[in-house]
């Protein structure tokens, strides 16, 4: 069955806008049960700068294995993690 929603009502301002979704739900005028999840590809995630110390010869063994697939060291440490996490 689906949910009978309100009709969004026509704002004149943004302010007026946003102060309307600051009081009420928009669950109120939209069914949400029938949204679709959205893919948005040109979007880069944020990114943060840490330091993680490896072993030298670590790193070196990384380093060639990142030439050999013509990438840089970082970006291939990057992806063997994310697949690490997917394979859990």
């Amino acid at each position: 069955m689906s949910k009978q929603t309100k009709a969004i009502p026509k704002f004149a301002t943004e302010e007026q806008e946003r102060a309307y979704w600051e009081k009420h739900d928009s669950s109120d005028h939209l069914d949400w049960s029938k949204a679709a999840k959205v893919t948005l590809p040109n979007l880069k995630p944020t990114t943060k700068t840490i330091s993680l110390r490896l072993p030298q010869h670590l790193l070196d063994s990384i380093k060639v294995a990142a030439n050999a697939r013509d990438v840089p060291y970082q970006s291939l440490i990057k992806v063997w993690l994310q697949e690490k996490l997917r394979a859990r």
